[in-house]
């Protein structure tokens, strides 16, 4: 599969688990363990809280980046839970997708009353 086609199986996951969880109002966490049973549950492989090591100037810092998701190798989801949508959310996904070198990040945010008016691609040259 490809990242557009992953993407369509990771929006009708995330659908599933708003519909399913009644909505809005709970943690992060517990929408990212839904999202994870939902997209293995349709044969995606996921990886939860993926580190990543950041290189700056060519020495590794001693912290590294936790994502939230990845599905397939190809694409990264970070969950969000919150009231108001902030646009920082996008560029920090594109700066998770050049640390990672991936083209397509999905930033959804569970915090919508309808969760399809809260997921936003976002590309790193796809």
């Amino acid at each position: 599969m490809n990242e557009n086609e992953i993407s369509k199986v990771i929006v009708d996951a995330a659908i599933e688990v708003h519909r399913t969880l009644g909505g809005p109002g709970l943690l992060e966490s517990v929408y990212e363990e839904a999202m994870v049973e939902e997209l293995t549950g349709r044969r995606m492989e996921v990886e939860r809280q993926v580190q990543v090591s950041i290189v700056y100037k060519g020495k590794t810092l001693g912290a590294p980046l936790r994502l939230d998701l990845k599905v397939n190798g190809l694409v990264l989801i970070d969950n969000k839970a919150v009231a108001e949508w902030n646009g920082i959310f996008e560029s920090q996904m594109l700066t998770y997708l050049r640390l990672t070198g991936l083209k397509l990040g999905m930033v959804i945010n569970f915090g919508e009353q309808y969760v399809k008016n809260g997921i936003h691609r976002v590309v790193n040259g796809l």
